[in-house]
């Protein structure tokens, strides 16, 4: 099969596309052809070696993907070859075919897409989880979401609608604000030609936010935490802007706020049951139409170096996959 393998931990660019052997179905594994493999962050750090884990040298990078299943392992009772799934492994995806625990393999019904389906996992489940567990967000409350375009972004605006709150999408341009109004926001700040600060409490009546979700850091936290509304939630995320911001200590004091942090990947290894309910209501929403993951661009294996560079130079706008069998 081919795969792309990162032989040292440097920029996507120097990425290879090579011939490997298939892999074989492990105990307590299947083999997944795949069929469309998610594009996150992480993936792109993870070559560099920049990500919180280093996998041993080489390793096919991708992280989550949809496919069927092509061989099962001894002591896997409840996935059989023929079905159609997505996975989340951390590493492998960008390959044809991907072994993957069998604890790690959700079935999807018919009416799912492949590509859809592998923008659940990650970007999805962290929003879940976000929303769902660390912030307990409750219907009427206000969302703030930065980068709001984003995978997680998006993710977190269209789940902050689904459990009924009033979102705010702030990005950097009025191209990517307009696709968080077509999925659900109900106002918007461009932060790079308005005062994010002025236009917040303009929104709110002069209460803030409720809720904070960052996965951008850099200079945006200071200014909108600084907004956040008294006994407000400040979701710590990620920081795809480059910058680990620092915050000072007396403005959660000041608000009576909460800086909480979220670890999708310790969450779905420390609590698989929750992760799997959270799995399941996403699917139950994107076939009922509540949410409708937007996938903007598809690259050929071949081309996964670009696909990574995209999310480095944060160009990306919902989500991007890599379809192996293309």
């Amino acid at each position: 099969m081919r795969a792309v393998l990162c032989g040292a931990f440097d920029q996507p660019e120097t990425l290879t596309v090579a011939t490997v052997p298939d892999p074989v179905a492990a105990a307590d594994a299947v083999v997944i052809e795949v069929h469309a493999a998610g594009v996150n962050f992480p993936d792109a750090l993870m070559v560099m070696g920049q990500y919180q884990v280093r996998p041993p040298l080489p390793f096919t990078p991708g992280g989550e993907a949809a496919g069927v299943i092509v061989d099962v392992g001894a002591g896997v009772n409840h996935l059989h070859v023929g079905q159609r799934v997505m996975a989340f492994t951390r590493t492998g995806a960008f390959a044809e075919r991907l072994r993957a625990p069998a604890s790690a393999v959700t079935v999807i019904p018919d009416t799912l897409s492949f590509e859809v389906a592998a923008t659940l996992p990650l970007a999805f489940g962290t929003a879940m989880h976000a929303l769902i567990d660390r912030a307990r967000l409750v219907h009427g409350e206000t969302l703030l979401v930065l980068g709001a375009s984003g995978g997680v972004g998006l993710a977190a605006v269209m789940i902050g609608k689904a459990l009924g709150a009033r979102v705010i999408a702030a990005a950097g341009s009025d191209e990517k604000l307009a696709l968080c109004r077509s999925h659900g926001a109900d106002a918007v700040i461009n932060y790079t030609t308005e005062s994010m600060r002025d236009r917040l409490r303009e929104l709110t009546n002069g209460l803030g936010p409720d809720v904070i979700c960052d996965p951008v850091g850099g200079d945006l936290a200071e200014p909108a935490f600084r907004s956040i509304a008294w006994g407000g939630r400040y979701l710590v995320v990620g920081f795809a802007g480059g910058a680990i911001p620092a915050l000072p200590l007396n403005l959660p004091l000041l608000k009576g706020a909460s800086v909480v942090g979220v670890f999708w990947g310790a969450f779905e290894q420390r609590e698989p049951v929750a992760n799997a309910w959270h799995l399941a209501q996403l699917i139950t929403w994107v076939s009922d139409g509540t949410i409708a993951p937007w996938v903007s661009a598809r690259y050929p294996l071949a081309q996964s170096a670009a696909a990574l560079r995209t999310m480095l130079d944060r160009s990306v706008v919902g989500k991007v996959v890599v379809e192996p069998m293309a």
